[in-house]
Order: C-alpha cells, then sequence, then structure tokens
C-alpha cells in the first residue's frame, strides 16, 4: 500500500509540472493573440479599402479579360496556410482535412508553415514550393513574391486559378478552414436603380486593373496569413486552457485516490494492532 501511496503522489507531482507548463503556453499564447489581432484588424482596414477600389475600377472592365475568366481544365494554383508550431488543437488537422477534401493531386500547392509540409510530403500532391518559419520581417515581401510567380502563371494562361485555404477568423473561440478562390475575380452586379457616377480612368481601364490586381492579390494573400495567424494563437489558447482544466481534474482525483489509501493503511494498522492486543488478551 505504501507502493502504491508513493506511485500516486510521484503522478500527482509530475501532473502539477505539467500543469504550470501549459498555465505559462496559455498565458503567452493569449500575449500573442492579443497582438495579432490587433496587426490582423490594421491590415484589415487597408484590404477592405483596396478591395472597394478595385470593385469600382471591374464593374467597367470588359468581360473578357483574362482577370475575370480562366481555362477550366487547367490545374489550381493553391496557398495553403498551416502553422510552424504544434500544440493549438486541431487547427492544423481541419486544414489537413481541407486539403483532402476540396484540393486535388494535380493542383500546385504552395505549403506555408512546416507542420503543412511535414504532413502532406508522403502523401500525393503537388508541392511546388514551401515558406516556413517566416518572421515579422520576411513574411510580407516572400508572400508578395510568390504571388507574383502565381500571377504570372496565370497570365500564360498555365493554370486555372489561384486560391487561398487559410483559417478564417471569427472570434476567439470559433476559427474556421477556407478555401477562398481570389483568380478568377467574379465581376460585381451594378445595384438596380443606383446611379453610377462616371469616372475617369488614366491611363485606361484595361491598364489601371493590370496594375491595381497584384496589389490586391499580394495584400489578399497577406491578409489572409494574419487572419491564419490569429486564428493559430486563439486555438492554441484554448488548447492549452482545456489542457490546464484536464490537469487540474486529474490531479484532483489524484489526490482523493492517495488520500483514500492513506487512510487504508491507516486502518490496516488499526487493525493489525488491535488483533495483536487481542491475542495477547
Amino acid at each position: 500500500m505504501a507502493q502504491t501511496r508513493q506511485a500516486i503522489q510521484a503522478r500527482i507531482k509530475s501532473v502539477d509540472s505539467t500543469k504550470k507548463i501549459t498555465k505559462a503556453m496559455q498565458l503567452v499564447a493569449s500575449s500573442k493573440l492579443t497582438k495579432q489581432k490587433q496587426i490582423m484588424e490594421q491590415n484589415r482596414e487597408y484590404a477592405s479599402a483596396l478591395e472597394e477600389m478595385l470593385m469600382m475600377v471591374l464593374r467597367s472592365a470588359k468581360k473578357n479579360s483574362i482577370y475575370l475568366n480562366s481555362d477550366k481544365t487547367k490545374p489550381s494554383y493553391v496557398f495553403v496556410i498551416a502553422s510552424d508550431m504544434g500544440l493549438c488543437g486541431g487547427y492544423n488537422a481541419n486544414i489537413f482535412k481541407k486539403i483532402q477534401s476540396d484540393l486535388k493531386a494535380e493542383d500546385q500547392i504552395v505549403m506555408i508553415g512546416s507542420r503543412g509540409l511535414a504532413w502532406i510530403k508522403n502523401r500525393n500532391y503537388t508541392v511546388v514550393d514551401q515558406l516556413c518559419d517566416l518572421n515579422e520581417d520576411s513574411m510580407y515581401p516572400a508572400l508578395s513574391s510568390k504571388m507574383e510567380e502565381a500571377l504570372h502563371l496565370y497570365e500564360k494562361q498555365d493554370i486555372s486559378s489561384i486560391k487561398i485555404l487559410y483559417t478564417h477568423y471569427k472570434n476567439t473561440l470559433t476559427f474556421v478552414p477556407t478555401l477562398q478562390t481570389i483568380l478568377p475575380v467574379s465581376k460585381p452586379l451594378k445595384e438596380e436603380n443606383k446611379l453610377e457616377p462616371e469616372m475617369i480612368f488614366e491611363p485606361g481601364k484595361q491598364e489601371m486593373l493590370a496594375d491595381m490586381i497584384p496589389m490586391a492579390m499580394k495584400s489578399v494573400l497577406f491578409s489572409k496569413f494574419l487572419e491564419s495567424k490569429t486564428s493559430e494563437q486563439a486555438s492554441r489558447r484554448m488548447a492549452m486552457e482545456s489542457a490546464t482544466d484536464n490537469a487540474n481534474e486529474l490531479q484532483d482525483a489524484l489526490e482523493l485516490a492517495f488520500n483514500q489509501a492513506r487512510q487504508a493503511a491507516i486502518t490496516q494498522e488499526i487493525t493489525e494492532i488491535v488483533g495483536g492486543a487481542n491475542a495477547l488478551g
């Protein structure tokens, strides 16, 4: 019985050490989430204004524009955003499920995140490039460079579309894996009975569209990357909070088991003493 109590006590110490680690990671993730969310919201204002301007230009673009149409027989070019670190709950697993359900083997994939690269490298998918461990200084230039390559392939009509598989951030408890097609873009419909102001484009509509599309596409990719990183930190905070709660429950159960074992040992000792006294009497 003494050995059993020692084993339970050792487990209690182990669980307590694990709880301290998960609690610390939860606090770190909460701090990073606050910072990442602020960056995401600041970028969202710029991306929204740029998208509004793009829609304004698209209303008067030609129907046969390459940015509005594509050859659907060609493969898609997909940016997949996963994480570089683990311990973030179902964040990566949900992205992987989306890959399996929505992407084809011939689609050209740029995998962003080392966890995603480790998962996909032994599976039947076409990975044309990878981006891992991006820091604050290198993330936009790296993403921008890959988007330029994707746009070059699109303009040559080697691919049918450009897509982004990311995790949409709704709130601190809800984040949804989403596959968004960013090229070709859908031409917005004019609202009925709404007078559109006459616009003068300089140097011209098509030239402006050709300049704005790359700028907008880079902005969209960067925006989705920031949104995914915010979702990752929120998911990690939730996972660590859940792990801490589970550790507390396990510790309570072990302490109860330890007390029961100690009481059983005391009862047995009292029984042995009384039995010995009766034998002597």
